[in-house]
């Protein structure tokens, strides 16, 4: 319907999944399972739409968030299968379709116990522009969000100026802006960029910017990224981060222009840092129902205790629970437990979307799963009871 609204614009890179499910290991390394010439024996070969257009996306739609999608994709093989699994939740009639481009797919590679390997064609996403965003729906929505213009050329190249004239174009419309990044490949054109001075002319267009640590590390901390990558070796490097370099980035983060930072963490749960409330006030359509809670806050919530079969999408996936519940009035503490809890159900399953479950089974689980343990050093973060959340310095609720 023309004048129908949504809660989200969910924009950006969407692709085919392939993830080939792997059998009990016996090997202790990377190393062990690929060998050349040897024949690895596997499970089914689990098959998703993925990137955020379809983890955010899909999951704000099982979380009952209307939401609109736009991706784009080629006329191909692939194509048809992103389409036909958009259908099935009648989401695929904003989706761009080029005659003759090829659709972008990802194989996940997941062995239990080590760090994913993404094996990844960019395909269409590399030709997707603000162009191909249909503003007139944008304007309808509370919050338009893009995933991963990190892997699409057209939006970082240039120093990302097609990335910020749409966040420009998109702020103009009065709609609260939303971002997501993935981690760009070092050898690569994206990865030899100057990320932190695009961010700094980026972020004064972008509300609310949820990308993960390690991404913001190497963006704008490269010397941290390089030294816990080399730490962690084949396993997840997010696994010995200090969280108190977490607070260093957020508010770095936040002096850039973004007026609510939120950095996923992995295992080591969600951070959450935000603006004074004058600021918040001018973030647009989907303005913090609950302002005075909202305000000021620094808070960092440990993940929870799930057993893990794949995190592909996870972040992705916590994006959805966050704004579940931030479109929903709650308060920071809720938005960052929920967040936090959609990620778990996300790593429970192979694919980045079926782990999902309704709001009301959200809020059910994440008051009866236990949480990680986080190791906190130093006097910067102090636990707050009433609240069950740890609060950083920043927080004016620290005591």
């Amino acid at each position: 319907m023309k004048n129908e609204t949504y809660d989200v614009v969910v924009a950006g890179s969407i692709c085919i999944d392939m993830t080939p499910e792997f059998k009990k290991l016996q090997e202790k390394t990377m190393q062990e399972i690929f060998i050349p010439g040897k024949n690895k024996a596997m499970n089914k070969m689990v098959i998703s739409t993925g990137g955020p257009v379809s983890n955010t996306g899909l999951g704000l739609i099982r979380l009952g968030v209307p939401t609109k999608l736009m991706g784009k994709v080629g006329d191909d093989f692939l194509g048809k299968g992103v389409l036909s699994l958009l259908e099935e939740y009648d989401a695929a009639d904003s989706m761009t379709v080029v005659p003759g481009e090829e659709t972008s797919y990802t194989v996940v590679i997941v062995p239990e116990g080590f760090d994913r390997i993404f094996l990844h064609a960019a395909g269409a996403n590399d030709t997707f522009t603000s162009d191909d965003i249909d503003y007139d729906i944008v304007k309808r929505a509370r919050v338009f969000h893009m995933g991963y213009p990190t892997t699409m050329k057209k939006m970082y190249e240039n120093d990302g100026e097609e990335l910020i004239r749409t966040y420009r174009r998109v702020k103009e419309l009065g709609v609260t802006t939303s971002l997501d990044m993935s981690l760009p490949d070092p050898n690569a054109e994206n990865g030899k960029m100057d990320w932190d001075s695009v961010l700094k002319r980026l972020l004064p267009y972008v509300d609310i910017y949820l990308p993960s640590a390690e991404e913001t590390m190497y963006m704008i901390a490269r010397g941290e990224f390089n030294r816990l990558k080399e730490t962690a070796g084949t396993h997840d490097m997010l696994e010995n981060l200090d969280i108190n370099v977490i607070s260093r980035l957020g508010q770095q983060l936040l002096s850039y222009g973004a007026k609510i930072v939120a950095l996923k963490c992995g295992v080591k749960g969600f951070y959450l840092a935000t603006a004074g409330k004058e600021t918040l006030a001018k973030m647009g359509t989907a303005v913090p129902e609950q302002l005075d809670n909202w305000a000021d806050r620094e808070l960092h919530e440990p993940s929870f205790k799930v057993k893990v079969m794949a995190a592909t999408g996870s972040g992705d996936s916590s994006i959805a629970g966050f704004y579940a519940s931030y479109l929903r009035g709650q308060t920071i503490e809720e938005a960052i437990k929920t967040a936090c809890c959609t990620g778990g159900q996300n790593v429970q399953v192979m694919d980045a979307v079926s782990g999902i479950k309704t709001f009301e089974e959200t809020e059910r689980l994440m008051h009866e799963w236990e949480k990680n343990d986080l190791a906190v050093t130093g006097d910067y973060w102090t636990y707050l009871p009433d609240r069950q959340v740890w609060a950083g310095k920043k927080d004016r609720l620290h005591e």
